[in-house]
Parts: structure tokens; C-alpha cells; sequence
């Protein structure tokens, strides 16, 4: 963070400043936060559900994005309150073993999340100009460890790079709404009507959940936040965390937004006729005869800018979960290579990309409730966050939040190990 940056934080703490841009100086932790929830994962679960079902997932979408605002809002106040993230509070406040264990699984999740980030900007590097799945990667690990480099600077040019790509994004499918016919009545009845339709639309509304709700990122906004504003006194403690939840509510809501607009264009191009679209590939192939090639060509680049993203967002939570729990920092290039290494093997081995993408969500499920529990307990407390407790209806709906988010991830470990399910087989 540049001085000028925290001197101007501290004078709007102070009262000293004011207006709307002032707000923008707090701008940051939650626009990284959020690329999680863009990223290439939710494009194979939102492409399904907007070919397979039209418009009547759209509902599970809102539902999953405002768990998630809760969540990434209790990250947030925890690294604001306690000084700490929510790694350094495990390894504080929990056995040794229990900590080891915790790490291994966060890790293990982590890596998970880069194979499914890095493989999506890959594939939509070799879509869009036509090279082997290999070379993809290659220009993909280049781009998001020169972009890595930059947090040697500090936070600010991260959050700036971060930002400008969370709005390339956004303006991908700005234009995809445009582009594709999208009957807005029935958008708006999927949006507020719940209804599951089938065992398939169940599965595909946990998959969409299970790509939404992230470890790494409820790891990650608290590591962001917990020493990125100077602190004199608790009532400006009070005033952070107020533009603290404004970020959040902002942040994610474009997030929400982007996806969707992405089961909005896959309804609207799939769904009659093509409605068995359920990979990347077929998506793109697809899109150009009904849609054009230039919508062709958006849905590519918003896939490559949201695995590059994204795969650089992984790689900084990685290495916070590794620093919290153990205390470890590896260089950012070794790091960088550990995570790429599961991507290159499961190429290497002929696994499909997309089907990688979807073991991946696999993964992050059973990794899920180490940091959302933890996360609801810590907030809970009120020797860690004092006068700053989750308050009763706070602390219920995280309860209830994280009950359904694992309850419904429960569902798809279930099911992806053909455990029949009485009523939905």
C-alpha cells in the first residue's frame, strides 16, 4: 500500500475526508474476493443449468451469491477486528493436529481450485486461437506469473489489476445479454420462483453452489483485510467495517450478476434445441452458428481473462493459507509451479478438461466446511471479536447458510460416488 493510499485512508477515518470517491480507497480485498465466484468452474455449472434447464436455476444462483456475501462479510470483519486471518486463528485457537490437518486439506483444496482456474484459461486460450491444450497452459502460467509479480509492489497495483479484469469480465457478458435473445419475463420468474425440476437440475444447483461458496477465498478477504487500514480508535474500527460491508455487498453482487448473465445467454442460446451443451467446448462450437462468432469470441475471452484472474488470486490465497497455518512463505515462482503441476499431469494423462473442472468441485466440497465452520465459530466469539460478536440473527443465518452449503455439497459427494439417493434416482 502506498503512503499516499494510507494517508488518505486515515484522513476519511479521521472524518477529515469525505465524499463518494473516498469510499474507493477502501475498494480492494473484496474485488480479489470476488473473482472466485468468476471463475471457470461456475462457467461449466452455469453453462448446464442454462442448457439443461432454461431459466429455472437462476434462483439458485441469487441464493448461492448471498450466502456467500454473508461469508466473504465475516471474513472481512474477522481480519479487520482481530488483526489476524482466518488461517492464523486456527493455528492459534485449535490443537496441533487438528491445525496440520486443517492445512493439509486447505492445501489440498487450493490446488484444486488452481487446476480448475488454470485449465479454464487454458482452454479458452487454445479455442480462441486455435493451438494444442499445452501451449494454453504455457501462455497461461507466463501471463498470470508476470500479473504475480506485481504484489511485490504491494497490495494496491493487485487490486488495481484485479479490478480492470472483474470488469472485463462484466463487460463480456454485458455484451452477451445483448447479443443472445433472452425472454426477460421468464428470467425474472426463474429468478424469484424456486423449483428443481429433476435428480439433474438437483445436481447441477449443488454444483453451482459448490462453485460458488470458496475455501480459498473465505481463507484469502480475511488475510486482505486484516492490516490494510491504519487503526486508531474502534470508531473507526465501526467506519471500516461499514465500507468494509459495502464492498462486499458491491463486489459480489457484480459477481452474481456475471453469473447470471451466464445461465441467461446458455438458456437463451441452448436450451431449445441444444439443451445436451454441457461442456466448454461444445459451448463455444455451439455459440458460433446460433449467436455469431463474435458472441463466439466474448464467452472465449471472458473465459480466458477469468482463468488468468483467478489463477492468480488462487496462487496469493495459497501461500496465505501456508504463512497462517505454518508459518511457511515459499517464493512466489515456486508456489506458482507446485500448483501448476497437477494441471500439466492431468493434460498429460488424457483426462477431459472439463471433466477435471468438475473433480475439481469434487474436491473443494470436502474441503469446504474447514474454513465455513471455522469461520462461524471464530465470529461467534466474543473473547476473539469482542464487542464485534456475531449478533444472534447474524450468527443464525451463517449457521443456517453453512448447513445448507454442506448439506447440499453432502448431495454431490453422494451422488459423484453413485451412492443412490431414495426419491431422486
Amino acid at each position: 500500500m502506498t503512503g499516499r493510499t494510507r494517508s488518505g485512508m486515515a484522513a476519511v477515518l479521521a472524518g477529515k475526508r469525505g465524499g463518494p470517491g473516498s469510499v474507493w480507497l477502501f475498494a480492494g480485498p473484496a474485488i480479489i474476493a470476488s473473482i472466485a465466484y468468476m471463475d471457470p468452474g461456475n462457467y461449466a455449472t452455469n453453462i448446464q443449468a442454462g442448457a439443461g434447464y432454461g431459466f429455472a436455476l437462476l434462483w439458485v444462483v441469487l441464493m448461492a451469491n448471498l450466502i456467500a456475501m454473508l461469508f466473504q462479510g465475516l471474513s472481512a470483519r474477522v481480519g479487520i477486528v482481530t488483526g489476524k486471518n482466518l488461517a492464523e486463528l486456527c493455528r492459534d485457537n485449535f490443537p496441533r493436529p487438528v491445525v496440520m490437518v486443517m492445512w493439509v486439506i486447505s492445501e489440498i483444496a487450493a490446488m484444486a481450485t488452481d487446476l480448475a482456474e488454470f485449465l479454464g484459461g487454458a482452454i479458452g486460450l487454445a479455442l480462441l486461437f486455435d493451438m494444442p491444450l499445452m501451449a494454453g497452459m504455457a501462455v497461461t502460467a507466463i501471463v498470470t506469473y508476470g500479473i504475480l509479480m506485481f504484489e511485490g509492489r504491494g497490495f494496491r497495483p493487485m487490486e488495481l489489476i484485479i479490478g480492470a479484469l472483474v470488469a472485463v469480465i462484466g463487460l463480456c457478458y454485458l455484451i452477451e445479454i445483448f447479443i443472445a435473445p433472452i425472454v426477460w419475463s421468464e428470467a425474472a420468474r426463474g429468478l424469484v420462483l424456486p423449483q428443481i425440476p429433476d435428480a439433474a437440475a438437483l445436481t447441477i444447483a449443488v454444483g453451482i453452489i459448490g462453485a460458488t461458496v470458496m475455501p480459498h477465498a473465505i481463507y484469502l478477504h480475511s488475510g486482505l483485510t486484516q492490516s490494510r487500514a491504519p487503526l486508531r480508535n474502534e470508531a473507526e474500527r465501526r467506519k471500516l467495517l461499514r465500507f468494509s460491508n459495502i464492498e462486499v455487498v458491491l463486489a459480489l453482487a457484480v459477481a452474481g450478476l456475471v453469473n447470471m448473465a451466464m445461465v441467461m445467454m446458455a438458456a437463451s442460446a441452448f436450451h431449445a434445441g441444444h439443451s445436451d451443451v454441457a461442456e466448454i467446448e461444445t459451448a463455444y462450437h455451439t455459440l458460433t452458428p446460433l449467436l455469431g462468432g463474435a458472441a463466439a469470441a466474448v464467452f472465449l475471452t471472458s473465459l480466458i481473462v477469468s482463468g488468468i484472474s483467478s489463477s492468480v488470486v488462487g496462487t496469493m490465497a495459497g501461500q496465505m493459507i501456508m504463512q497462517g497455518f505454518v508459518r511457511i512463505r515459499i517464493p512466489i515462482w515456486l508456489r506458482r509451479l507446485v500448483t501448476m503441476v497437477p494441471a500439466f499431469a492431468v493434460v498429460a494423462w488424457g483426462v477431459n478438461p472439463t471433466q477435471a473442472l468438475v473433480m475439481s468441485q469434487v474436491v473443494l466440497s470436502i474441503a469446504l466446511p474447514v474454513p465455513m465452520l471455522a469461520l462461524v465459530i471464530f465470529t461467534s466469539r466474543s473473547d476473539i471479536m469482542g464487542p464485534y460478536v456475531n449478533r444472534p440473527l447474524v450468527r443464525n443465518l451463517a449457521i443456517l447458510g453453512a448447513v445448507v452449503v454442506l448439506s447440499l455439497n453432502a448431495v454431490l459427494l453422494v451422488q459423484t460416488f453413485g451412492v443412490p439417493i431414495p426419491g431422486l434416482s
